[in-house]
């Protein structure tokens, strides 16, 4: 058995407390390559796997420097084409995969891979890694190029099916299909392409939309002959076809149609424009909930159905019914969690000499929901509290955890209002730390005190959060640095230190989260100057409208985008 690569036992590279024999026993079995990298983007660990699909010879890739071996840059290596280095990607806490990412081999020519990547939890006193897992997307690839060319060939399904992956492997990839996106359109215009010509020369999926019905994915052999994706219009159907769907829809089960004879008035229906004369119509239906219908269809010169091939319709059809309903229930989850976490966002209070105003927008293309809140509110000295934080994780639990967070913080301020930002935030990392109020979390906590003069002044401290960003009326914008120190939940016992700043008249004080500066297609430093210079642009807008105005034209639609701003008046104010 293969034993993993890796620095002596005493060092514990991955730090996650596992006995080593069987991380190794474990990372030899897998089919896939593995390696891990510590905080510096060194290799610490890696499996026989990698180091084959790398070329490496065994025992070389550790030590090696991931970010500028495996991705270089285009100056660095002009034999990869340019492309986002993974281990940039990773923020604490989340998981992401990617379908064209490329490592460089040994030898120095790429490799096209699929991968997912996630953070190694962090030991104490030690920086967070990464562990990355690859597959060679060649070998798909060149299957892909295969079918293509068997296609122009016009040979048979029957002679496709004899080529093409096995049948549990096959059921496996529509399955992949239907699970690694929630968006259910997205999912179903995947999955239609991988059942043609494999069981049909046309699949077609219609979902039931309130008393009707709608077209919601179709795919042909031949490319461009139907619609590529979701329609907003129904295309005109064929009256058999139509009447079995209805059938379907009102609790029929699978509807074999043999007479497919053209539309009457010689309208294109679908069925028609690809010449086909037979068809299978099966229920997508779970648990007495039906979601629509699958038809399969074929033309003359393929063979007719036979019981083989109803018998795998029938387990597509359930593999596709189990997708739709995981996606309704994530969906119903995500409505949930994000009307919990709207419900706790706080309502500005009112303050004289002020101007204040928030955003939230929860993520648009995933059905979960973060830990992102803001807060603001008056203590007992009349000094303004402005607060934003994100708690690890994007799920019911980071919403719930997030609410506890956020409750303890204002209780602490609340109970010492004399205290300074840094010390509010040290104990609440002990709060944390000893009632298990969230793994790790990022906050920024402000305190806006007028003096006698009317001026205002900002105190402010940073927990592992992007920095503020001030924006004055002559068009100065700069992040407030120096009162920073690492995320929440790491090391209760760390000092948070405070830093003092005058807000000019007509000043703006942004905060915000990471889903307005971060994304796949941009890093963070890259992102950061973009909302200097568009703050800088809009500073003239409305508080409200300014808020909006950059998360509409900056922030990430796959996470959670929330900002709180507080504006200066342009005059002093006297109290």
């Amino acid at each position: 058995m293969h034993r993993v690569k890796s620095r002596p036992k005493e060092d514990d590279p991955l730090g996650v407390g596992v006995d080593e024999a069987l991380v190794s026993a474990l990372f030899a079995a897998a089919d896939a390559g593995l390696y891990a990298v510590d905080d510096e983007g060194t290799v610490i660990a890696c499996n026989p796997g990698a180091e084959r699909l790398l070329g490496y010879a065994p025992g070389t890739l550790i030590g090696v420097n991931a970010q500028r071996t495996l991705h270089p840059s285009n100056e660095e290596s002009a034999a990869v084409p340019v492309q986002r280095p993974i281990l940039q990607d990773v923020a604490p806490g989340k998981r992401i995969s990617g379908e064209r990412a490329v490592l460089q081999r040994a030898d120095g020519t790429p490799l096209a891979v699929w991968w997912t990547a996630a953070p190694l939890p962090a030991p104490p006193g030690r920086g967070r890694g990464v562990v990355v897992v690859f597959q060679d997307a060649t070998a798909q690839r060149e299957r892909e190029g295969r079918r293509a060319e068997r296609y122009a060939l016009s040979e048979t399904m029957r002679e496709q099916a004899e080529y093409d992956l096995s049948e549990t492997t096959w059921l496996g990839e529509l399955t992949l299909a239907m699970t690694t996106t929630l968006d259910a359109d997205e999912a179903l215009h995947r999955l239609v392409r991988q059942l043609v010509p494999r069981l049909a020369d046309t699949a077609v999926v219609t979902l039931a939309d309130g008393l009707t019905h709608r077209l919601a994915a179709a795919a042909h052999h031949t490319p461009d002959v139907l619609p590529s994706g979701p329609r907003d219009e129904p295309a005109p159907e064929h009256a058999a076809h139509h009447a079995a769907v209805t059938r379907i829809l009102d609790g029929a089960g699978t509807q074999h149609l043999t007479d497919l004879t053209p539309a009457a008035g010689g309208e294109s229906d679908l069925l028609t424009r690809v010449e086909a004369d037979k068809a299978l119509v099966l229920a997508l239906r779970l648990h007495a909930r039906t979601f629509g219908a699958l038809t399969l269809a074929r033309t003359s010169a393929s063979p007719p159905f036979n019981e083989a091939d109803r018998a795998l319709a029938d387990e597509v059809a359930r593999r596709i019914s189990l997708g739709l309903d995981n996606a309704r229930l994530h969906a119903a989850q995500a409505d949930i969690a994000a009307a919990l976490q709207r419900a706790l966002l706080t309502d500005l209070p009112d303050v004289a000499g002020i101007e204040l105003a928030a955003h939230y927008e929860p993520a648009q293309h995933t059905a979960e929901v973060g830990g992102d809140w803001y807060d603001a509110f008056l203590l007992d000295d009349g000094d303004l509290a402005l607060v934003i934080g994100d708690v690890t994780g994007h799920d019911m639990q980071a919403a719930s955890r997030m609410s506890e967070l956020r409750n303890m913080l204002r209780a602490l301020a609340v109970d010492r209002p004399h205290e300074l930002p840094g010390q509010i935030l040290r104990r609440l990392d002990t709060a944390q730390a000893r009632l298990t109020l969230a793994d790790s979390a990022t906050a920024i906590f402000t305190r806006l005190h007028r003096t006698t003069s009317g001026a205002w002044q900002a105190s402010w401290s940073v927990a592992g959060h992007p920095p503020p960003l001030l924006i004055t009326a002559d068009a100065d914008a700069h992040y407030l640095t120096g009162a920073h120190s690492m995320l929440l939940g790491l090391r209760p016992t760390t000092e948070r230190p405070t830093t003092h700043t005058p807000l000019p008249h007509g000043a703006t004080l942004l905060l915000y989260t990471d889903g307005l500066v971060e994304s796949r297609t941009r890093s963070l430093d890259d992102g950061m100057t973009r909302l200097r210079q568009h703050a800088t642009t809009h500073r003239h807008l409305p508080l409200r409208e300014l808020c909006a105005t950059l998360a509409r034209d900056l922030g990430d639609p796959r996470d959670d985008i929330t900002l709180i701003a507080a504006r200066t008046p342009t005059r002093p104010h006297n109290s």
